[in-house]
């Protein structure tokens, strides 16, 4: 049964909001790239694995960062197989450097900028320094904000600038692109010296954002929230509120609460189930990922190129996360 969204919009606005010519152009590209094993399956069975992969999230596993920020389903894909893969990183309160974050990140997307992950940290750090240790947590819902809506928080951070300099909000030119061509953000120093700006004036510019950057921005009416219940703030103040908005964690659908964010039942399930079937790697009679003793990291060679070369890897990720990884305490 079509939904009511699907329903209400011709057939070309809703393949364009669903990006599906992107997966298409994908799909394609890597069937001709590989079509001398995509030979020995077939074009159907390829094609089949593609979406499937694309449905499930694992399509993102180890592609180019142009790639995996190029949709919002590849956004939310790659917040929620970081989280799967390294959950259990801070279970035991160990904390990280937003380098050794960085590094994690890497292991999903070998090319994922420096700059988005210090980016993320700031939020967290504030006026510290940046390395300084951070929680999973702190960590994890700062960087899913600040990746998943990183055009709208550029555009917002053009807003703030303006409005410290007692420009009109009302004739602001706000930038939209992703190309990275924003006007810089506020460094640290001026985050925390400065006072910020007044929250109302602050929303009103950012209606007229939020309306225009429609599915890349949080649902307006929490903005609205945030923002109301403050009378001044500074933009990383502003960034931290989102990040900590269970609204708004709600909204994006890609994380779980924070109280749910060390527990996820079925992966535990299936790394014990693939972890048993793997000769060597588990030397006691459990094989829960918290008794295992994994051996170095050999990442097979799989020649299949789209699913199953994802999963495989995907595996190995989530199993070396695992050898570090301690119940975490809030603070």
């Amino acid at each position: 049964m079509l939904s009511p969204e699907r329903l209400a919009l011709p057939d070309y606005e809703y393949l364009a909001q669903r990006h599906v010519l992107t997966y298409v152009e994908d799909a394609v590209c890597q069937l001709l790239e590989n079509k001398e094993d995509v030979s020995q399956y077939g074009i159907a069975r390829f094609f089949t694995e593609y979406f499937n992969s694309v449905c499930q999230g694992t399509h993102i596993l180890f592609r180019e960062f142009s790639f995996i920020q190029a949709t919002p389903h590849n956004r939310a894909s790659f917040l929620r197989a970081f989280w799967r893969c390294f959950r259990t990183v801070g279970k035991n309160g160990d904390l990280l450097t937003m380098r050794e974050y960085h590094c994690l990140l890497q292991l999903l997307c070998p090319d994922f900028p420096l700059e988005l992950t210090q980016k993320a940290a700031r939020i967290v750090l504030m006026d510290d320094a940046m390395d300084c240790l951070m929680s999973f947590s702190d960590f994890l819902f700062a960087f899913q904000i600040q990746f998943y809506y990183s055009e709208f928080l550029e555009s917002v951070a053009a807003i703030y600038q303006d409005l410290l300099s007692g420009k009109n909000p009302n004739t602001v030119i706000v930038p939209t692109s992703s190309s990275g061509q924003h006007r810089q953000r506020p460094s640290v120093g001026e985050a925390g010296t400065l006072e910020g700006v007044e929250a109302s004036l602050l929303y009103q510019c950012l209606e007229d954002l939020c309306d225009r950057h429609k599915h890349s921005c949080p649902p307006p009416a929490l903005v609205k929230e945030v923002l109301s219940n403050v009378q001044r703030l500074t933009f990383y103040g502003f960034l931290m509120a989102l990040s900590k908005h269970h609204g708004i964690n709600q909204a994006l659908g890609a994380l779980p609460d924070k109280g749910d964010l060390m527990h996820d039942p079925a992966m535990d399930e299936e790394l014990e189930q693939l972890l048993v079937q793997i000769p060597g790697l588990v030397t006691s009679g459990t094989a829960s990922p918290e008794a295992s003793c994994l051996p170095p990291r050999t990442p097979p060679r799989v020649g299949s190129p789209w699913r199953p070369l994802h999963h495989a890897r995907k595996v190995d990720a989530e199993s070396d996360g695992s050898t570090e990884e301690t119940d975490e305490s809030e603070t």
